[in-house]
């Protein structure tokens, strides 16, 4: 009997990307401050009280085999936090394309980067003097809006670039 083709999609397909396995590291940062910081794990920005548009560094890797550019790095990766009631909150991490085959990335987050952006916007929400992270401009090619998935949803930092 002949078997039947995969309908399965052979790249990726996500546009963004949340990391509820990184909360504990999340949780932990800020415990000394804030009281049981919840995960959302609806992307939703229905019933927020608060939204920030920044960004994470990460890596991406072309998954299309006939593309002769097998991945990159960004240290422009749009996110998007979001502030709920009663701590919680959750981060949309936005995912990239390919400049040369132009099929969406599979992205390997900087989890510092990520860690380090999530925690000092929940204690700045919260009111908690904190230290700002680096947001410093690193050399490397300048960030193309048309490749950011978060520049065509208009929340990404970038996006006046």
């Amino acid at each position: 009997m002949a078997r039947k083709k995969s309908c399965k999609p052979k790249g990726e397909t996500r546009t963004s990307f949340m990391f509820p396995s990184l909360h504990q590291n999340i949780s932990q940062a800020v415990s000394n401050h804030i009281a049981s910081a919840t995960f959302h794990q609806n992307d939703s920005d229905r019933n927020t009280t608060n939204e920030y548009s920044t960004h994470v560094m990460g890596k991406f890797k072309c998954n299309n085999s006939s593309c002769s550019k097998k991945g990159w790095g960004s240290k422009k990766v749009a996110i998007l936090i979001r502030g709920y009631s009663k701590n919680g909150y959750n981060a949309v991490v936005f995912n990239q394309s390919c400049k040369s085959c132009n099929q969406l990335g599979t992205l390997t987050l900087d989890e510092k980067s990520y860690i380090d952006r999530v925690t000092y916007r929940l204690k700045k929400w919260a009111g908690i003097s904190a230290e700002q992270p680096n947001y410093a401009p690193k050399d490397g090619p300048p960030h193309e809006s048309s490749l950011c998935e978060g520049c065509k949803r208009g929340l990404c930092s970038q996006n006046s670039d």
